[in-house]
């Protein structure tokens, strides 16, 4: 539950009750959705991929997709997560991320997947999204714990210029990534009992065969629809669990419980 804080909370309420941390996961808990249907799970993967972009890719903690739904209840539109990627050099990249959790990943699976990644790249999605991170006040405030005031207020203007609704989607898609996060129920994870090198070469030659259908798919599929598709750059996140129900329903039960005991 610790990394929902991340996700459910702006940076400065993060701040605010850094001495609180019951009352930060509580707060956090009361923005997730916890409902019966088919998503279930769907929001324990984009926490997931919020983990994967800041702790693996160094992405800013400054748009949480979680903190921006109108309703708990509700799924979050657009994108599964929304980042920014500085590097040491003050240039930076624009991460939509797609994530789902699936008891399997098979090649129908790949196809629904496809036509989410579709609609993360229309350009109507794209500049909703960066309306989304230009009015998120907290960006500017993590530049400058990164960086001198002046710097951070360079890159800053120079994201805020990429990114304006006057500024072609063209650009935008130059600096573009993809992010794409599969947790899938899987066989082989399922009987092992050991980590050992039988179980990582196992684990790696399906996941490889997996991955290989799913980027022919989407070429496939999006090279001649989405335009500027090579320009694009993709990175797909598969992630073996053993048993999909358990972890998701000890993933509620936990946030029930900060919630007070709600259903």
């Amino acid at each position: 539950m610790g990394q929902h804080t991340e996700t459910a909370l702006s940076q400065s309420e993060r701040a605010a009750w850094i001495g609180s941390p019951m009352t930060m996961l509580r707060v956090a808990a009361e923005r997730l959705r916890i409902c019966d249907d088919n998503g279930k799970g769907s929001e324990l993967a984009e926490i997931f991929l919020y983990g994967v972009m800041r702790r693996h890719y160094g992405a800013l903690p400054a748009v949480p997709k979680i903190f921006h739904k109108q309703n708990r209840n509700d799924n979050a539109k657009g994108a599964d997560s929304v980042h920014v990627v500085v590097s040491d050099g003050g240039a930076f990249e624009l991460w939509l991320g797609e994530a789902k959790f699936y008891k399997s990943i098979s090649d129908s699976d790949f196809d629904t997947f496809i036509s989410s990644v579709e609609n993360t790249l229309d350009k109507v999605a794209i500049r909703k999204e960066n309306s989304i991170i230009l009015g998120v006040r907290d960006l500017e405030e993590c530049l400058k714990s990164l960086y001198t005031e002046d710097r951070a207020e360079s890159i800053y203007r120079d994201i805020k210029r990429a990114l304006a609704p006057e500024t072609s989607v063209d650009g935008i898609r130059r600096i573009l990534h993809i992010p794409i996060l599969l947790i899938d129920e899987c066989d082989i994870t399922k009987q092992t009992t050991v980590f050992d090198e039988e179980y990582r070469n196992s684990v790696k030659e399906h996941h490889k065969e997996r991955a290989v259908v799913y980027f022919t798919r989407q070429v496939e599929r999006l090279k001649d629809k989405v335009h500027m598709y090579s320009e694009v750059r993709f990175h797909l996140i598969l992630f073996p669990i053993p048993d999909k129900k358990k972890i998701v329903d000890e993933f509620l039960s936990m946030a029930r419980r900060l919630r007070g005991g709600e259903s």
